[in-house]
């Protein structure tokens, strides 16, 4: 097949799948078209499988907002009439799914009906997608795409009862290349991070204010008070600087280090003993399923699609919103014991293997040799 997929070219959730994906297709013989304002962070190769087209926007000084939308738009319509795509893949139900809708309708002008499959990610339903403003564009775009899958249940439940959909949802979750985790250039040097009688944890994110890294320095500030450990924060955001400004006062600098935007995290994860992701919103949890495949359980928030993920009292544990005593508990019942410890890192690669990427790309190709056929019918 010919695909061209839409995403952001950013270390967020929907990026990073987007890309796997993409790379995945092609390994298996597909032509994949990235098509986005940026290469993907992710893209590090492209190869004869895999191609990249820059979206340009313009600038006028007419307006106040380049429009991304109709650029994307444009750019469309000449890749899948320049290189015979087959469907289009957009990640996030705007501006992309709208994007990809008004490029249809221009290739409809030209005889051409091209199917399009929107996956739901999370953001763009739960914040963005749900303020009044945006709400009717989100929802014509998942009512006018030809599939839509979200990765997760918690995810799709969300969008049932807070849009009135009238097209089915599939559930396909992300996955993991447990490959490439296992892939490293040697063995684990955990003095570079810390001492042997210290634990490691961990938090990777983009530093927002749902991701809740104030949490994360409380956690790590009790947990530290009983078990000697160093506490990685890998990502930037706004959060940043007051998290910084929190660990001073605690006293915890010569305790924590902060590693900026990473796109080896998995060797941060390698040296890791403990995960931190006590977010106010995540719509699955990758994050915490990268963790998981390197061995190292999690300790999380109940919210979204994180359930899906961590097995309270398997692969981690799962605590209310804010809970920071819970979360901290939960930590030190884990790391104040080797076996223990052990135990929870078998459990956590063995639950990620649930994810797996050969077990999860198929179900896309699947869907978009389905929605291919339903489409050449229609005609």
């Amino acid at each position: 097949m010919n695909i061209a997929i839409v995403c952001y070219p950013t270390f967020g959730g929907s990026g990073v799948l987007a890309t796997e994906l993409g790379i995945a297709l092609a390994d298996m013989g597909h032509q994949v078209h990235f098509v986005t304002y940026k290469q993907p962070v992710k893209l590090a190769l492209l190869s004869h499988h895999v191609y990249f087209h820059e979206v340009a926007v313009p600038d006028y000084p007419l307006f106040r907002y380049q429009p991304y939308e109709l650029a994307l738009s444009s750019t469309l319509v000449n890749v899948v009439k320049d290189h015979n795509i087959e469907i289009l893949h957009v990640h996030y139900a705007i501006p992309h799914a709208y994007a990809g809708f008004m490029a249809q309708q221009m290739l409809l002008e030209e005889g051409i009906k091209i199917p399009m499959v929107t996956t739901l990610h999370g953001t763009d339903i739960t914040l963005v997608g749900n303020h009044p403003f945006y709400k009717p564009a989100v929802t014509f775009s998942i009512n006018k795409s030809d599939a839509v899958t979200s990765v997760s249940e918690s995810l799709k439940q969300d969008t049932l009862t807070h849009f009135p959909i009238k097209r089915p949802i599939e559930v396909i979750p992300n996955f993991i290349d447990l490959s490439k985790m296992d892939q490293q250039d040697g063995p684990c040097e955990r003095g570079a991070m810390a001492e042997p009688h210290e634990r490691i944890i961990t938090h990777v994110s983009n530093l927002r204010p749902v991701k809740r890294l104030l949490d994360v320095v409380e956690i790590f500030d009790r947990v530290v008070a009983q078990c000697p450990a160093r506490l990685v924060i890998v990502g930037d955001g706004p959060d940043k600087a007051p998290a910084k400004a929190l660990i001073e006062q605690k006293g915890l600098k010569s305790k924590v280090q902060f590693m900026g935007n990473s796109d080896e995290v998995h060797k941060i994860l390698c040296l890791t003993d403990l995960f931190l992701l006590p977010s106010q919103i995540e719509s699955f949890g990758l994050a915490a399923l990268e963790a998981m495949a390197c061995r190292v359980p999690v300790i999380s928030t109940n919210v979204g699609g994180l359930s899906e993920v961590n097995v309270h009292g398997y692969s981690g544990y799962l605590s209310d919103v804010g809970d920071v005593e819970s979360m901290a508990e939960n930590a030190l019942s884990i790391l104040m014991d080797d076996a223990t410890l052990d135990r929870f890192k078998d459990q956590a690669r063995a639950q990620a293997q649930n994810f797996s990427i050969d077990l999860v790309v198929p179900q896309y190709e699947a869907l978009y040799k389905k929605t291919i056929a339903e489409t050449e019918l229609a005609v």
